[in-house]
């Protein structure tokens, strides 16, 4: 796949991503390997988060809540919609998690055909 597919990927990431959590990573790449498109996002962290995960239990309560609500957000039809659009293949299931402490995500989706190489 060209990698401006990567490109337009990522950049529907971070759309997602603003328009859901209120701003999108400040760095994001994505890689397609088989089936899978992965997306590394460095600079997640809101300035509420950063301020919160200076409390006791802050970063273990920033973890869960942004894991739970970005698995939420994946969810929607619609949201899964624009993915499957861009892609021309249906999203089968999703796994999606956050370093805290170096403020990096990676959310893996895994679509019902190969996407690289096509």
């Amino acid at each position: 796949m060209p990698k401006n597919l990567e490109h337009q990927f990522s950049m529907l990431v971070r759309e997602i991503r603003k328009e859901y959590v209120g701003n999108g990573p400040k760095e994001i790449t994505t890689k397609f390997i088989g089936s899978w498109a992965i997306s590394e996002m460095k600079g997640n962290l809101t300035n509420v988060e950063k301020f919160m995960i200076t409390s006791e239990n802050g970063e273990q309560m920033v973890h869960e809540t942004r894991t739970r609500f970005v698995k939420e957000i994946y969810k929607k039809p619609e949201v899964l919609k624009r993915f499957e659009n861009l892609m021309g293949t249906k999203v089968v299931r999703l796994f999606s998690d956050i370093n805290i402490d170096e403020d990096i995500a990676m959310t893996v989706f895994v679509f019902d055909q190969q996407i690289a190489g096509k």
